[in-house]
């Protein structure tokens, strides 16, 4: 039985990727070619045979294997059930040329948050709307690739650069609904934009992306609390569509547009009621057949529950709450 390959290709509109490919493969075989790009690529199943520079590589899941531009490399399965692999193409302009050779000796490298990172990318490049979150980690992780390259270790986080991450802090304020992506604002600041993004982190405590999510959301609740529909509230605070916002304000907020939106009539019903209504338990029948309403007067024992339940919650839960840097 042939098994028929799958593909999936698509260029997205993030600064440095030139385009991404997921592919599952059985019985193809690359001939030797090259490509104008760095080939960063990661193995999800099975094992890649290729040869690079007519030496013999293998590319595992356990690695991450970066191929550099104009560099001749075939490729094939290494088992019988074939392979299934992810690549991102990269822009020279992402690692400098004086590296080609490097890459060359050692294509692959061993580096598990290297391949984390490659991972969570794949998986942001292919939801729309999340663009600069994309643009952060393409970054990061070129900073990465680099630091392997030229053998050296990590690079630590650099000193407080305060200035610049405030500046950037005030580009993204002045930009919430239409956005900025990381190459414009590193112009627009003149910074390298992997330094951009290390210095907001390091002032912050947060990645730019995720400081520019939280901004929108907090303005998509005062919208939806003032009676605007989830759709429109998407369009007037900066997201793709509908399930981009639903996606972004449930993981902050911990529900749906929809549902929060649903609490301002709960509350509004409330308000009508007065306390004396919240209090009335459902119409029960009397001896006439009749409802009538009655009233439960609170007990002691309900209060201890509840405050019982309140501690409970508290001391079971190990969260340990702290202040955010504003």
């Amino acid at each position: 039985m042939v098994v028929r390959p799958e593909v999936r290709a698509w260029r997205p509109a993030v600064g440095g990727v030139v385009e991404v490919f997921h592919a599952h493969f059985t019985d193809h075989a690359y001939p030797m070619h090259v490509h104008d790009t760095w080939t960063l690529l990661i193995i999800d199943e099975g094992a890649v045979r290729y040869d690079l520079d007519r030496h013999e590589h293998g590319a595992l899941d356990s690695f991450v294997t970066l191929l550099p531009p104009q560099v001749p490399h075939d490729g094939e399965s290494a088992t019988p059930h074939g392979f299934r692999k992810r690549v991102l193409y990269l822009d020279t302009s992402l690692l400098e040329e004086s590296l080609i050779g490097r890459a060359v000796d050692g294509p692959e490298i061993r580096d598990p948050l290297l391949r984390r990172r490659v991972h969570r990318l794949h998986r942001v490049l292919e939801r729309p709307g999340d663009e600069l979150e994309a643009e952060c980690e393409v970054e990061l992780i070129s900073e990465r690739l680099r630091s392997h390259l030229r053998r050296r270790p990590s690079p630590e986080a650099p000193g407080r650069d305060r200035r610049l991450a405030r500046d950037l802090r005030e580009l993204l304020d002045e930009r919430i609904v239409t956005g900025v992506s990381l190459r414009e604002a590193a112009r627009t600041l003149f910074a390298h934009p992997a330094h951009l993004v290390r210095a907001f982190g390091a002032e912050f405590g947060i990645p730019p992306h995720q400081y520019l999510v939280t901004r929108r959301v907090d303005r998509a609740r005062r919208l939806l609390l003032g009676g605007e529909r989830p759709h429109a509230v998407a369009v007037a605070t900066g997201f793709y569509d509908q399930a981009h916002l639903t996606r972004h304000f449930k993981r902050v907020v911990g529900t749906t547009p929809a549902r929060f939106a649903g609490t301002r009539n709960a509350a509004g019903l409330l308000r009508q009621q007065g306390p004396a209504d919240s209090m009335t338990r459902p119409h029960q029948p009397d001896e006439t057949g009749r409802r009538s309403a009655t009233v439960a007067p609170p007990t002691r024992q309900s209060f201890q529950e509840r405050v019982g339940f309140q501690r409970l919650s508290v001391s079971d839960s190990g969260v340990n709450k702290r202040s955010d840097r504003r």
